[in-house]
């Protein structure tokens, strides 16, 4: 019976491919061990930045409509001497707004 070498994965780059066959039994298993530590390591942070993005989601103020994204932020405009904020937010190429109310409900 022959052995016969692995094949490599043929996402993984001619470089890396042409170090690992070059490399020691040792080596080998130090690439495995830290390769496999790395992997975890990325996965982990791609889950802590999708949680942090669900949190950024969940984090709507009181106050923000239904049909204003969470991402929208406040603006005041004047309008014939008067302030008013409005909810602002980008839409594609456009800049979307919805009223919010007076800047001073008394005056």
């Amino acid at each position: 019976m022959s052995y016969k070498p692995p094949t490599p994965p043929a996402e993984l780059p001619a470089n890396i491919v042409d170090i690992l066959n070059d490399s020691s039994p040792e080596a080998l298993r130090h690439v495995a061990s830290y390769a496999e530590e790395l992997a975890e390591y990325r996965e982990r942070e791609e889950r802590l930045a999708e949680k942090e993005e669900e949190d950024k989601i969940e984090e709507r103020p009181d106050d923000l409509p239904d049909d204003v994204p969470s991402k929208a932020t406040i603006t005041i405009k004047e309008i014939n001497g008067n302030r008013y904020y409005y909810w602002q937010w980008r839409d594609g190429d456009k800049i979307r707004s919805q009223y919010k109310g007076p800047v001073n409900p008394d005056g």
